[in-house]
Formats: C-alpha cells, structure tokens, sequence
C-alpha cells in the first residue's frame, strides 16, 4: 500500500465512530427457530479521550429475522462510563459528539452514544439514545465521567 493510502485510511479511522468490543450476551426468551432473544454487552473505548471507557447493554432481537438481520432491535438499552486510566483531553473538544454507534435495524435504526463536556464541573457525559432517519424513540441513557487523578499523574 502506498504511504499516501496508508495515511489517508489512518485519518479517515479517526473520525469515525468507535467499534464495539462484544463481552458477552444471556439469553431473555428462549425461540425454537431462529436465535433467541438476548442482551448484549459491548464495550467501547472513547476514540478521542483515553482512559474512559464505556460499557452499554442492549436489547436483541431473535428469531428467523434476528438470524438473518432483517429484526428491529428494541430501544432499550443501558449506559455505564467509567475511568479507566489517566485521561487526557484533546486541545479542541466538540460540544456534542457521536463517539459510538451501532446500528439495530438493518433500516436506518441505530443507538447512537454522544459525548458531552460540562466545563463548569469538569465532567464528561456520555448519553445514548436511539434513532431513526424519519422519527426517534425517547428512550436514553447517560452516564458521567468526572475527571480526577490518576495514580499520582
């Protein structure tokens, strides 16, 4: 690959939403054809901010559709952020970011996780909610992330 390729792929990875880490899934409804109902755990590593990562939970779908990706994920999920190491913040934030996205339909559904900064408390958020192209679901979750010390640095 040449150099010039090479770079530019690395600069379009950059901008681009996290990709999830699957942790693990347990089984909600048992369904005799097809996969089973489930909720996932995935994890996420802020793109932009080291030492914080994310963890949401989500709901599923089974079935014959499931198995083959044409089912409409529920919106309902769950947000849980966390410190993990020392953070750095980038010099220049954006006031709201989509950090991760998963798509839960293959018609334009997705969870969508976004990152805010509240510079009064020092605080990161991270709040997910679902959308569609035409309409969303009120349904979201968030999630702080104060930033403090870590281990003497």
């Amino acid at each position: 690959m040449k150099p010039a390729a090479l770079l530019l792929a690395a600069f379009s990875a950059l901008s681009l939403p996290a990709f999830a880490e699957e942790i693990g899934c347990a089984t909600t409804t048992w369904k005799l054809i097809g996969a089973n109902h489930r909720v996932c755990i995935y994890a996420y590593d802020d793109p932009k901010i080291s030492g914080v990562t994310c963890h949401v939970s989500q709901a599923r779908t089974g079935g014959i559709k499931g198995s083959i990706g044409l089912a409409e994920d529920p919106s309902q999920f769950s947000l849980a952020c966390r410190q993990i190491g020392p953070i750095t913040l980038p010099a220049r934030l954006s006031e709201d970011e989509i950090v991760f996205s998963n798509d839960t339909s293959i018609f334009f559904k997705e969870t969508d996780v976004h990152r805010f900064f509240d510079h009064k408390r020092n605080v990161l958020i991270y709040m997910a909610i679902s959308r569609k192209i035409i309409e969303g679901a009120p349904a979201n979750a968030i999630s702080t992330v104060p930033i403090q010390p870590w281990g003497g640095k």
